[in-house]
């Protein structure tokens, strides 16, 4: 006995799903064609900042020079700053290839009397405490070479920065100039860059803090992304094929009856 072929889909149906697979495809489409747009930016991202992090330092940029910064052009760029390290600190917790700990966020008096905060580096727990860390703060003009990094405002993943409480999860420049009542400080900071004769390998650093330790590093994986997307339109198209030969069996084999 000779199966019976199904009935076809009444046509609001078929309409119906034909709507919704090609919104699927479409959309499928569209995202893999984002994510290889992506994959461009981050390429570009990637190649200007290491063109950066290999030129020379240049001069921190004065109050003048302010209201210009922008993170697609100034952020990771080397930069060197003159001035007095002043005995205040805020210490903004971190994770580092030492561990967790802080990073010890110091703001800089300059010449011309305006604020720039710098990252000395990375403290455990136990050296925290400024008198426990082997070295003594500088007290007299300084001159530090690091990465111009923008503020970062609001705290961390779902944890905001309570200045009342001495609790912070990101250098958010604003808040900490207020929290210290600093007057004209720089909206960015400064990721102060390891010691000529330090040792990378160290795990028991000889003096606190230890700076040098920001890793610059993007994920780029936007094109296995797009691939993935793209595979789902592929999937798609062969499923409404698939189910357009179908249905137009069914609808032969109806009218052959």
């Amino acid at each position: 006995m000779s199966q019976r072929p199904s009935r076809p889909l009444p046509t609001g149906w078929l309409v119906l799903w034909t709507v919704l697979l090609a919104a699927a495809l479409g959309g499928f489409v569209a995202l893999g064609t984002w994510q290889v747009h992506r994959m461009h930016w981050k390429h570009a991202l990637i190649s200007r900042v290491d063109g950066l992090l290999r030129a020379p330092p240049v001069s921190a940029p004065g109050p003048d020079a302010w209201a210009g910064l922008r993170a697609d052009r100034d952020e990771y760029r080397r930069v060197a700053v003159r001035g007095v390290l002043l005995d205040r600190e805020i210490l903004v917790q971190a994770n580092t290839r030492l561990g967790a700990g802080f990073w010890v966020m110091t703001p800089l008096r300059r010449d011309d009397g305006s604020i720039v905060f710098v990252n000395r580096g990375f403290v455990d727990a136990a050296h925290r405490d400024p008198a426990r860390r082997g070295a003594v703060r500088p007290t007299g003009p300084v001159r530090i070479e690091g990465l111009l990094r923008l503020s970062q405002p609001g705290g961390g993943f779902l944890r905001s920065n309570a200045p009342a409480e001495g609790r912070w999860y990101s250098r958010d420049v604003s808040a900490m100039a207020g929290s210290l009542s600093l007057p004209s400080v720089a909206p960015y900071f400064i990721d102060q860059s390891a010691d000529a004769a330090a040792d990378d390998d160290a795990t028991q650093p000889v003096r606190w803090p230890v700076p040098g330790l920001t890793i610059v590093h993007f994920r780029d994986e936007h094109l296995s992304y797009a691939l993935t997307w793209y595979a789902l339109a592929a999937m798609t198209a062969a499923a409404m094929a698939y189910g357009a030969r179908q249905e137009w069996r069914r609808r032969r084999a109806q009218g052959a009856t």
